[in-house]
Order: structure tokens, then C-alpha cells, then sequence
């Protein structure tokens, strides 16, 4: 069999621990053996991020800016214990952080649904995408601890000196706290285009909620831009494709998505997304059966997976101890990116390779054979626990007989 011809790299970023065993793993048993790949490599590995004073991080965000594509292994977010472990120069950023920031991309995420694993909300028959606004609010606030007796104003001075005042409270026989917000309309803007974008590639409904009845300014602008972006320049094609943009209250929202059979994309604030993307994931299951990809409004998307490096497992491995990985989630950051890779560069056979891979992937699970994760959520009558490499093994017996 000929292998699959690319004609455009995708920008390939390795990471940590065992997700960077799984990852090698992924590539010898299920890609290279099928695909003729072509990539630009970059090894965003702690140690290679080190070596590099993290360049090699804003290297591969410029790459996947120019490339379109790119799919990202797990990386490490060094805390003061990892400075430690792996000897570091420093305390290097998020390098998700970091291409977000380069990329100005919003971040959407989706159960991967098979049959034996029940969503704790048994109406959820099909995924609910989240679209966080990765940007502003509470995680850029400024904050204070005030003593008693305070006046507290928020000023803002523009750029001729002038100053607008408005109270904050008056902290009359008691300590207290405050802090100080903010986002900017490009970022809102940005992060709406996103949504109606994703909504128009996936031909999905979009929810968008705030509190503007109580935030009157600031949530309120985020409706506003919304709206007016909408309509201005999404109206006509969400109306051609028959999906629809849905606005309502946040509390409303939840109540709705509670009721609700899944199929559509909630976008939510920072903070909301922050919360609902865990409270989403662990409803449907597991972290570990989670797509994640992040795109941008010129239309550049990063695939990756939605958890982390696996620490505890991959120190098992280090100790020759056999590991019973789930790789499902990274196995689709690939599937993601080649399919999205064939689509751009309108190659049919690499687009068909990425849904018989994940046809292949959910057939194994369903089959009853699955790692540990899935095996203790399973409620199949005939299931099998096997180990990380088997489970890609049991992949590619199912892959091979639909090439």
C-alpha cells in the first residue's frame, strides 16, 4: 500500500513525560506507517525549552502561523518543584500560554462520546463544546487587601490626563478586599469571530451568556460586540447553513444546557469557561476523552490534547513498571490536524485517513478493549484492561482492515 502524500507541513510540537512516550508511540504504530509525513518539529520537552530560554516556544507559535496547522503534545508548567527536578534557569511560562498569546486564539473543547461510557446527565447524547475566552478578567486582575476607614475609587486617566472617577465602596468599621478588572474590545472581538467561525466549520449552534443585567458595562460589552459582529458579518451564512446564534443569561444558560441533548458550541467569559470546561468534562466522563483545539480568527488552528503530561504514569514507566495510558485525547489532536491539514490542502485521502483512524480508535473501546481509565467507567458487559502500547495495537488491527 502506497502511503498518503502530503504538500504542506503541519507543525509538529513534542512535550513531556508520558504523553512524550505515547506521542512517539502514536507516530510508529499509527501514522508513519500510513502517512508520508511532513512536519516542522519542534521539542517543546522542558528540558529542550530550557536549553533554548523557551525560544523554541515562540518559534513554533511563528511557525504555526505561517504553516496554519499544528498539533501539540502535553507540556510541563514549571512549578517551584519542577525548577528544582529538571535544574531550570527559571520558572518558564505556560507554553500554552505563550502560543495563545501569539496565536490570539480562543480555545475549544469537546467530549469524544462512545457507547458503554453514560454522561452523569444522561439527556447529553451529543458533545457540548466549550469556547473559553482565554483572555482578561479575574487571571490579568489587579487586587488589594484594604484596611478599615478606606476609600476606594476606581480612576481611569486617558490619554490627555483627564481623569473619570467612580466610587468603589467606603470601608466604614471593617478590613476589606477589592480588585480591579479589565479586557479590551480587540480581545472580545477576536475571541467572537472565533466562535462564529468554529460555529460556521462545524455547523453547530452557538450559546453565548453574560450577566449583563447585572454587569451593565462590562458584560454588557461583551453582548454588544457580540451582536453587532454577528450581525454585521455572520447573519447571512448562519441563516444559508440553518444553525443558529443563541444569547442568553449565564444562570439561564446552565439551566438550558442542563436540559438540554448536547450538539451546539457555549461560548462563555474566562472565568465561566474556566469552570465549565472541568464541570463539562468530568459530566461526559473523563478529562482524557477530550478534544481541544485552538483557533485563531485568520483561521490557524492548534490541535492538542486537553490533559496533561501524566506525571504518576510516567514515572511507572521510568521504573519499568507496565502503564495503562489513555491516548485517546492525543490521538485526536492528530486526527484534528491532518484532517484539517487535507481540508486546507484539499487532499481527500489524508481527510478519509483521520475519520477511519477515529472510527478505528472508538471501535477498539467499544469492542471492550480499553485502558484503565475507561475500564473502571465502562459499563460494557464484555470489556479487557490492557496496557498503553496494546491499546494502540488493538487501534491499528481495526485501522489496517479499513485502509
Amino acid at each position: 500500500m502506497d502511503k498518503i502524500k502530503m504538500t504542506t507541513p503541519l507543525v509538529e510540537m513534542d512535550g513531556d513525560e508520558m504523553t512524550r512516550i505515547i506521542w512517539k508511540m502514536i507516530k510508529d504504530i499509527l501514522i508513519l506507517p500510513y502517512i508520508d509525513l511532513k512536519s516542522e518539529y519542534y521539542d517543546l520537552g522542558l528540558e529542550h525549552r530550557n536549553e533554548t530560554d523557551d525560544k523554541v516556544t515562540v518559534d513554533s507559535a511563528n511557525a504555526t502561523k505561517k504553516y496554519g496547522v499544528a498539533v501539540k503534545c502535553a507540556t510541563i508548567t514549571p512549578n517551584a518543584e519542577r525548577v528544582k527536578e529538571y535544574n531550570l534557569k527559571e520558572m518558564w511560562k505556560s507554553p500554552n500560554g505563550t502560543i495563545r498569546a501569539i496565536l490570539d486564539g480562543t480555545v475549544f473543547r469537546a467530549p469524544i462520546i462512545v457507547k458503554g461510557i453514560t454522561p452523569y446527565i444522561p439527556t447529553w447524547t451529543k458533545p457540548i463544546t466549550i469556547a473559553r475566552h482565554a483572555y482578561g478578567d479575574v487571571y490579568k486582575n489587579t487586587e488589594m487587601q484594604v484596611p478599615e476607614g478606606s476609600t476606594c475609587e476606581l480612576v481611569c486617566t486617558d490619554k490627555n490626563g483627564n481623569e473619570t472617577r467612580s466610587l468603589i465602596h467606603k470601608f466604614d468599621g471593617t478590613d476589606g478586599i477589592i480588585q480591579g478588572l479589565h479586557n479590551t474590545d480587540k480581545s472580545i472581538s477576536s475571541f467572537a469571530r472565533c466562535c462564529f467561525n468554529y460555529a460556521i466549520d462545524t455547523k453547530q449552534d452557538l450559546w453565548f451568556a453574560t450577566k449583563d443585567t447585572i454587569s451593565k458595562k462590562y458584560d454588557h460589552r461583551f453582548k454588544d460586540i457580540f451582536n453587532d459582529i454577528f450581525a454585521a458579518e455572520y447573519k447571512d451564512k448562519f441563516d444559508e447553513l440553518g444553525i443558529e446564534y443563541f444569547y442568553t443569561l449565564i444562570d439561564d444558560a446552565v439551566a438550558r444546557v442542563v436540559r438540554s441533548e448536547g450538539g451546539y458550541i457555549w461560548a462563555c467569559k474566562n472565568y465561566d469557561g474556566d469552570v465549565m470546561s472541568d464541570m463539562v468534562a468530568t459530566a461526559y466522563g473523563s478529562l482524557a476523552m477530550m478534544t481541544s483545539v485552538l483557533v485563531s480568527p485568520d483561521g490557524t488552528y492548534e490541535y492538542e490534547a486537553a490533559h496533561g503530561t501524566v506525571q504518576r504514569h510516567y514515572y511507572k514507566y521510568l521504573k519499568g513498571e507496565e502503564t495503562s495510558t489513555n491516548s485517546v485525547a492525543t490521538l485526536f489532536a492528530w486526527t484534528g490536524a491532518l484532517r484539517k491539514r487535507g481540508e486546507l490542502d484539499e487532499l481527500d485521502d489524508l481527510c478519509k485517513f483521520a475519520d477511519k483512524l477515529e472510527e478505528a480508535t472508538i471501535n477498539t473501546i467499544e469492542d471492550g478493549v480499553m485502558t484503565g481509565d475507561l475500564y473502571s467507567l465502562s459499563k460494557l458487559d464484555n470489556k479487557k484492561k490492557v496496557n498503553t502500547e496494546e491499546f494502540l495495537l488493538a487501534i491499528n488491527e481495526r485501522l489496517a482492515a479499513k485502509m
